[in-house]
């Protein structure tokens, strides 16, 4: 189906080409930035002034000319040094508003040029447990995943967990002399942080047991049995307690291969880049070095022989495209690794892989005294407390607001809210910015936040609720009220905006449209009586209430968040 946009482009070559103009393929058009001036505006005329040397005004009066628009609304209108307004008539957006109704889609095309997406985020590392500074990858990378999915592309999630590595030399240490069973099967996350923290501190003042860290960790590489089993075990019960997380916040992985996966694969690697000149030694090290960023060399083999992550994501981007053939691959990683990433693509590159590398950065969340979020003691903040808290500040929230609901649904909406709220949070922002987490604002019923969006959707379903016999679609859609055509207008552009969502990946761009749409919703609602309304009117007022919630809802479901049927 096509957009407003769609068709306003339409129009418009047509109209360039009638005038002997050149015609884009798509010119420009968007959403009036003053909405007493119209709906949709167009700089065409001054793009095409200024490459033939006119005069913007008179090209803009020629291509108007030509427009085609007596099905659309009145005749557009020129504005500024330039500018082509368009308004759009009541009968035209009522049509189009019904057509919108009747699509299970709600508009919105799939993608004409379906592709297939590696999409890297979350990757926890065993043996620790996942705090708040996993939210952003976690959230984000599943946020992408679903719009890809909902436009039509292939989407693989894959959840590159870090299993491996020199940490385990001071875990396997420690549980062999420091672990406490009945503190394991109590806390299994925290009884082994705690062992590494001990080992750790351990090893940097007493050489003996760095010694025996390094040890245990030649023995794990050489696959002792006895530390392959304390190293299986930590894998599995790490791997149980991030399930349980995802669970919680409804997230899959297609796939969740760990960096042990890919050890087999290394000296292959490394010696191939030797091979063809791409990687070279220096100091009895192996490393990658792109002169024209201004990073140090990558290492990808250590002096003393070990590997490096970066050898990993070699082999695991080698991997990714021989099993998956995919056009691209994004790595959901936050910002402080832009050089990294940098360097990796530029070795990939060398390599001769054309697949689509891009790094989807975020900022850092900070607590509401501005610095980074943690504990009292420093620490980071474990996700699972802080969903934890959610749900219950949540329900209490639920609690204050419908007393009168049983303790089971007061949880289950406070289940809903709370994780919403913080999802809601963290996509709302533009993803490079840093946010401030404060409780009071992502759990407020009023502003920007999951429960204002959610308690708007109780609020349009609950109509229903009080009719006498299930709503059908009217035929025709008269849209009167001012009220009416703005909020059917801005139904019209979920279309335009879900598309627009993986133009540099920003999930917010949604969030703050479905925030506007709540808004021009309650707008409506104070002013255009729904249920009392006579007539053809209170067939299009619920059909404007049944597209908004539906709009609401699959937003919402695109961001991974529920809605609940009550708050």
């Amino acid at each position: 189906m096509a957009t407003v946009v769609d068709t306003l482009q339409e129009r418009l070559v047509q109209a360039l080409q009638a005038a002997g103009l050149p015609a884009e393929d798509r010119p420009q058009v968007v959403p009036a930035s003053d909405r007493r001036h119209g709906d949709y505006q167009t700089n065409l005329a001054m793009v095409l002034a200024k490459a033939s040397k006119q005069n913007p005004r008179a090209l803009a009066s020629q291509i108007v000319r030509g427009i085609s628009f007596e099905d659309i609304g009145p005749v557009p209108e020129i504005a500024g040094p330039g500018f082509i307004n368009f308004r759009l008539s009541g009968k035209f957006v009522g049509d189009r508003l019904r057509r919108v109704a009747l699509d299970d889609r709600l508009g919105v095309a799939l993608s004409a040029n379906p592709q297939t997406i590696v999409i890297d985020f979350s990757s926890p590392n065993i043996a620790k447990p996942m705090h708040v500074g996993h939210v952003r990858s976690t959230i984000l990378g599943d946020a992408l995943a679903r719009v890809s999915r909902f436009l039509g592309h292939r989407a693989i999630t894959d959840n590159h967990l870090g299993d491996w590595g020199t940490q385990f030399g001071k875990i396997v240490f420690g549980w062999k002399n420091l672990l406490q069973r009945t503190a394991l099967t109590s806390d299994p996350m925290g009884e082994l942080l705690r062992i590494y923290r001990e080992a750790d501190a351990l090893s940097k003042s007493d050489p003996s047991v760095l010694a025996a860290c390094r040890e245990e960790l030649v023995k794990l590489q050489l696959g002792d049995p006895a530390n392959l089993r304390i190293w299986q075990e930590s894998v599995e019960l790490s791997s149980q307690e991030f399930s349980r997380i995802y669970q919680m916040l409804d997230i899959q992985f297609d796939e969740q291969l760990g960096e042990s996966f890919y050890n087999s694969r290394l000296p292959g690697v490394v010696d191939e880049l030797l091979k063809r000149g791409i990687a070279e030694e220096s100091q009895g090290a192996v490393v990658f070095w792109d002169r024209s960023l201004s990073g140090d060399p990558v290492i990808l083999r250590k002096s003393d022989g070990g590997f490096s992550y970066a050898a990993t994501d070699v082999a695991t981007l080698r991997f990714r495209v021989e099993r998956w053939r995919p056009d691209a691959i994004w790595y959901v990683v936050g910002a402080p690794q832009q050089l990294y990433f940098q360097e990796l693509f530029s070795l990939a590159k060398r390599l001769g892989y054309t697949v689509r590398l891009e790094h989807v950065a975020f900022g850092s969340i900070l607590g509401e005294d501005r610095k980074l979020m943690r504990t009292r003691s420093g620490d980071s903040i474990p996700l699972q407390e802080l969903l934890d808290e959610a749900i219950v500040r949540a329900a209490a929230l639920v609690r204050d607001k419908n007393p009168h609901l049983s303790a089971d649904d007061q949880a289950t909406i406070g289940r809903v809210v709370g994780l919403g709220a913080v999802k809601y949070a963290e996509l709302s922002q533009h993803r490079l910015t840093d946010y401030v987490f404060a409780w009071d604002k992502l759990l407020s019923l009023h502003g920007n936040t999951a429960p204002y969006l959610q308690n708007a959707y109780v609020r349009s379903r609950s109509i229903f609720r009080k009719l006498n016999q299930p709503f059908e679609m009217p035929a025709e859609l008269t849209l009167e009220e001012e009220a009416e055509q703005s909020l059917a207008k801005r139904l019209l552009q979920f279309a335009e905006v879900v598309p627009a969502i993986l133009d540099g990946f920003k999930p917010n761009i949604l969030a703050n449209y479905l925030y506007e749409l709540a808004a021009q919703f309650h707008g409506f609602y104070e002013v255009c009586p729904v249920l009392g309304a006579a007539g053809h009117s209170r067939g299009t007022r619920l059909a404007l209430c049944d597209v908004f919630s539906r709009v609401l809802q699959t937003g919402l479901g695109l961001l991974g968040i529920g809605v609940p049927q009550r708050m």
